[in-house]
């Protein structure tokens, strides 16, 4: 596992320190849960993207034979 070095200003981080403790866990363990959702982020993305036209190809609905012109949707 890399490590890595950071600048932050003491008050920001004595008030995350306190913060974590009183979650039950570190600076460290939420800055490296962050950086993975953060790097993950494009890929669960794609994944999601994926997976939701995979269930419209799928579905059971149709839009029928009816072919929609403007001025039947903005009708007044």
């Amino acid at each position: 596992m890399a490590n890595l070095t950071i600048s932050i200003d003491e008050e920001t981080l004595k008030r995350a320190r306190i913060r974590a403790l009183e979650e039950g866990t570190s600076v460290n363990a939420l800055l490296r849960d962050y950086l993975n959702e953060y790097a993950n982020f494009a890929a669960r993305r794609e994944e999601a993207v994926k997976d939701l036209l995979r269930l419209s190809r799928r579905a059971k609905t149709r839009r029928g034979k009816r072919r929609w012109i403007r001025d039947d949707l903005h009708a007044r």
